[in-house]
């Protein structure tokens, strides 16, 4: 209830008369001093709040701009908020920067959500390639599949499961070979297929909560893509194989348990404003 009540407060009052006085003090706008202040992920973070925030309609609107039309949306800001490109003229650049980011989040979320809405399908052929081999074979069960047809398996993901795994198989081979010889540990085996799936979900839940954003500010300068994706992915697979053999489990029925646990320690890595999590190999 406070906290309800305070959020209404600041955002209705508070925030106004400070922004002006701040104005007055320093002749700058709030958008002016946060990027004198922040860099990276904080300057692009506090940015799109003050943007989310604000009573001005065409700074509202500016979240929502899509790549396209980012240039254009930065001059109207710049001309909403009087803002001389001859006297501050780092402004264009940062808020375009920013706002490349911010579009571009939102648009790798939309990329994702497309390609993980698309089933398995053996009639296509871009599918049947991404494969690699006989897609009904005992072989699909030495690599973590639960049968000899791992289409069902991809359910869930549909084929951006699929994608993740064949992305790490080819750029980190010789780190997937050495996962997956580990996942056949007798002790604490696991399997490597459906648990690559079961961190895409991760890794998609992450985005569309919109956690990875600190992540991605830090890590791409421009626009996401499903390349940094598909590396966020890589570095949950590598990891978590670390987690799992540090925890050694009892057994494999105590998964979502530690799955869970992991998936926490990950979200608190992503609170930090400074993250950036890429595989180290």
């Amino acid at each position: 209830m406070f906290v309800s009540l305070w959020e209404f407060f600041y955002g209705h009052f508070f925030r106004f008369w400070m922004k002006w006085l701040l104005r007055q003090m320093t002749g700058k706008c709030e958008l002016q001093r946060i990027f004198d202040t922040y860099v990276g992920a904080q300057r692009t973070h506090r940015i799109e709040n003050s943007l989310t925030y604000s009573k001005n309609k065409v700074l509202q609107k500016a979240t929502l701009v899509v790549q396209s039309e980012v240039d254009k949306c930065v001059e109207d800001i710049m001309k909403e908020k009087n803002i001389n490109p001859e006297k501050d003229a780092s402004f264009k650049i940062c808020m375009k920067a920013c706002l490349l980011q911010i579009s571009g989040y939102k648009q790798l979320y939309l990329d994702v959500e497309s390609v993980r809405k698309k089933p398995y399908d053996s009639d296509n052929m871009q599918h049947e390639k991404l494969l690699l081999k006989a897609r009904i074979s005992k072989q699909w069960a030495d690599i973590g599949f639960q049968g000899d047809d791992p289409k069902t398996d991809f359910r869930g993901m549909g084929i951006l499961g699929l994608i993740n795994l064949v992305y790490f198989s080819e750029n980190y081979t010789s780190e997937a070979h050495q996962i997956l010889s580990r996942s056949n540990h007798p002790k604490l085996g696991y399997s490597y297929a459906i648990v690559g799936i079961n961190l895409t979900e991760m890794a998609y839940s992450l985005l569309k909560s919109e956690a990875l954003k600190f992540h991605l500010y830090n890590f791409v300068p421009g626009v996401p893509t499903m390349e940094h994706f598909h590396q966020f992915y890589c570095y949950l697979v590598y990891e978590f194989d670390k987690f799992w053999f540090e925890e050694k489990p009892e057994s494999i029925m105590y998964f979502n348990i530690y799955r869970e646990k992991f998936h926490e320690k990950i979200k608190g890595l992503l609170l930090d404003c400074n993250v950036s999590l890429t595989l180290k190999i």
